[in-house]
């Protein structure tokens, strides 16, 4: 991986576990080419990275200034999981394994996922409890020619921490779908609705670093409780 990257990573970890509070200052570059004993090219490159992923806003005769990530309550672009996610947000949360089960793609998930009909796949369906209740039903399909075995205490834990770390699975991207929809007697069922009779959807097509799609997943949100956001840079044509 390109040094720069890894540079990006660690300012990123840095600034989301609160190192560098929203409007505090990044080191200068002349502080990161000595700290990571780097060019001055391979700094600007990490720090563009963090520009464009709305953690920084460089301001000239200042610096790197942080702006507030906390507003990033459910990013809609990037692919991150829910464990990061709530480890960044410091989300008190609670998930449970409800269902755990091999089926067979039908014709509406091929056409979904470009899998083949009647290709082997996982189906795992979670609850996610916050502060008692459970707001989120998170149901994923994983195709078992990737995704041979999966443990259910690591279904429980991160499922993307066991494909990256344990399978060695390159995640790459995910092409996303958001809607608003009528709940479902399964909601109803699964999660705490009070008396919602609508929901947020999120559904995403995910896909490893050579291309091939391995995940299906529908998330399936309370709507008081989480706002979707994402950040925009203009880019003038």
């Amino acid at each position: 991986m390109n040094k720069f990257h890894d540079i990006f990573l660690e300012l990123e970890k840095g600034i989301l576990e609160g190192d560098y509070p929203p409007g505090t200052l990044l080191p200068s570059e002349n502080q990161l080419v000595e700290r990571y004993s780097v060019s001055r090219e391979t700094i600007r490159k990490a720090l563009n990275l963090l520009i464009n992923a709305g953690y920084i806003q460089k301001k000239q005769g200042k610096g790197s200034i942080v702006l507030n990530v906390r507003k990033f309550d459910f990013p809609i672009s990037g692919v991150i999981s829910y464990k990061e996610l709530q480890k960044a947000q410091q989300i008190h949360s609670v998930t449970k394994v409800v269902e755990l089960k091999e089926e067979k793609v039908d014709d509406s998930l091929a056409r979904l996922t470009g899998w083949k009909k009647d290709a082997a796949v996982w189906r795992l369906v979670r609850q996610r409890e916050i502060d008692g209740e459970v707001v989120i039903i998170d149901i994923d399909y994983l195709l078992k020619e990737i995704i041979a075995e999966l443990p259910e205490e690591r279904a429980a834990d991160s499922i993307y921490d066991y494909f990256e770390n344990d399978l060695g699975l390159e995640i790459s991207y995910a092409q996303k779908e958001i809607t608003v929809e009528a709940v479902t007697e399964n909601d109803q069922r699964l999660m705490d609705l009070n008396e919602d009779t609508y929901i947020v959807v999120v559904r995403s097509v995910v896909s490893l670093e050579d291309t091939r799609c391995f995940e299906y997943t529908e998330s399936r949100h309370r709507l008081d409780k989480f706002k979707f956001v994402d950040f925009a840079r203009r880019r003038k044509a």
